[in-house]
This record gives structure tokens, sequence and C-alpha cells, in this order.
């Protein structure tokens, strides 16, 4: 697979990932953008801390890299609330979930990334606990095993997913709060650099965090990410400060266009328009022609291509549009009428 820094997933390095962690917000008014999500949250948990009861369950979706992560511990900051962090993936077995349940206490937050590769088995454990607060545990195998229901303390689950549709309808149902995270605008994204920057000690001018803002594909990881890479290109080939000339050099070395996209972005626009004259094509097609992984087209690549109308979705597959014609330089041809199987 092809890194490419502008993949809004999470960065896998540990002192990438301190880095992001320093950058988080704690609170709604440090918390950039998101206006109409943050007023929606604000209501909810007045109105929970009015009561003195726990927040209801939350499910936080959208393509990665907007914050629900960080907008999971702005919630629990703003609740006073203890918050534990897992993920799907790391929940393998039912006995995994109960721990995790039964060491919370009242009013304590578990957030669950990735909430759609919990194994169903797993989800099917989560149905009472959220509705009921009980948890019902199996003991012993055949006609000897008995089940024991357990009294779980008044908690809880902010989940996060690129994949809402993955998620099963009976678990998608006990969140009483769904919302979408949006892209930001380019003038929210500066505001999040320039905030960056002071944080980590960065000096950085007006012009030189416009432009990145505008190549950030209003992602706000992928602009510290960017950030962060330019200011070591002003280390090392400047005096540190991060003015308009830097700022296009280090996008340049970096290969990051006026509309933010990549070597990989132009890679699969290209091979659709080379190999089948701007689609339809399928994305086991594309897989196979940019040796990328499906669900980096489908939750890294797709989502700001489709935002900026660079790509369509079909039912019969990806299309180029005029507009990336236009961007990558290329001459519209009429395509033939074909497609790819899905």
């Amino acid at each position: 697979m092809i890194e490419h820094i502008t993949d809004a997933s999470a960065d896998d390095d540990k002192v990438e990932q301190e880095l992001e962690n320093t950058l988080r917000p704690r609170d709604f008014k440090n918390y950039i953008g998101q206006q109409r999500l943050k007023k929606n949250l604000q209501l909810a948990i007045t109105a929970a801390k009015k009561r003195g009861e726990p927040l209801d369950h939350v499910l936080l979706y959208g393509p990665p890299g907007l914050g629900k992560t960080t907008m999971a511990n702005v919630i629990a900051h703003e609740m006073a609330a203890n918050i534990r962090i897992t993920s799907g993936p790391a929940i393998e077995r039912g006995g995994d979930l109960a721990s995790l349940l039964t060491n919370l206490e009242d009013g304590d937050i578990l957030f669950i990334d990735e909430i759609h590769r919990l194994h169903r088995s797993i989800e099917e454990v989560l149905y009472s606990a959220m509705e009921d607060f009980k948890l019902d545990i199996i003991l012993g195998k055949g006609p000897s095993a008995k089940s024991l229901r357990l009294d779980l303390p008044k908690f809880t689950i902010i989940g996060a997913t690129t994949r809402t549709g993955s998620l099963a309808a009976p678990l998608r149902d006990r969140f009483g709060m769904i919302h979408r995270l949006d892209f930001y605008t380019a003038e929210e994204i500066a505001l999040i650099i320039k905030r960056a920057a002071d944080i980590l000690g960065i000096k950085i001018d007006d012009k030189a965090a416009k432009q990145l803002a505008e190549r950030a594909r209003l992602t706000p990881r992928i602009a510290n990410r960017l950030l962060r890479r330019v200011r070591d290109y002003a280390d090392v080939n400047g005096d540190g400060i991060v003015d308009i000339n830097i700022s296009q050099a280090a996008l340049a070395l970096l290969e990051i266009d006026d509309l933010g996209l990549d070597p990989t972005d132009r890679m699969l626009l290209n091979a659709i328009i080379d190999n089948y004259q701007g689609g339809p094509v399928g994305v086991e097609t594309l897989v196979a022609l940019t040796s990328e992984e499906r669900i980096t087209i489908e939750d890294t690549l797709e989502p700001y291509l489709l935002q900026i109308g660079l790509l369509e979705r079909t039912p019969r597959g990806r299309k180029v549009t005029t507009k990336a014609y236009s961007h990558l330089g290329k001459k519209q041809t009429n395509p033939k009428d074909q497609s790819t199987l899905l």
C-alpha cells in the first residue's frame, strides 16, 4: 500500500500520536468548528447535569480525522466524567467487554473507536448493557450452563465509526444521539492551524496558514500533520519561521497540489481516466489498479474527492467528473457507455 501524508487515518507512530494528543482541545470553547454538533451536545450535557443523570449514549460518525475521538474527550471533560478508551478490534471476547463494563463507575464514559468492527456476539452483549445497565453472562457450557445477570453502573457509551451502515440496526438504535461530523471550512482549518502553531511554538504568518488550510482536505488531522512537516522544512531550509515561500516550497516537495491532492489521489483519478475513459469503474478494479486496500479507497480517498466534486459514485461504479479532467489538465472525450463489475 502506498503511504501518503494526506491519509486522515490515525498515526501509528508513537511520537506523532503524542503530538496529536497535545493538540486536542479539551472543551467546547477551544473546539473549532462543528457548530451544529456542539450546540446539540451542549444542550444534552447541560440537561443531563441538571437532572444528575449520565449522558445518553452517543454515536459519532464521519470520515477519519474530523475529530470524533477529540469530541469524545471534550464530552467527558464537560461532563466532569472519567473516560475509558478502547476500540472495536481490541474487544475480542465477551470477557473483554465484561471486564471493561464491570470496572466502570456511575457517570463514567466508555469510548469505543471503530465500533463498527465489533464482533456480532460482542454487540449482542452490549444490547442489555446499554439499555438496562445489565450484563448477562453465561457460566458453563451445554445443558449445565447457567445465566447470570449483573447490575452495571449508569455509564455512557460513545461510539465512533466511519461506517454507520456496518453497524447492526439493534445496536445503532440504542444510541440516543447519533451525529455526523462534517468536513470543516478552509477558514476553520486556518484557525486550527494557528492554534496548533501557538501550542507547538511555531511562528507562521496568515498567508502560510491560509495556504496550508486550503490544502489540508478540510480535515484537522491532516492540517496538523502538514503543519509539522512544513515546520521541519522551515527548520532545515530557513530560520524556523513558516511564511508563504517556505509553505509553497514544502508543499511542492510533498507533491500536494492546490486542491490538497497528493500523488495517490491523482493516481486514482488518472487510473479511471486512462484505463476506463473516466468510468464508471468498480471499486475492486480500482484496488487492482492502484494497489490500495478497498478500505483506504472508500474511507480515505473517496470522501474528499466526492466532497470537492472530482469523483462521482453511481450504481455502476466510480466516475471522474469534468472538474477532475480540468484539474489534471486532461482533455475529456466522449467515453463509451461501459462499466466494470462492482
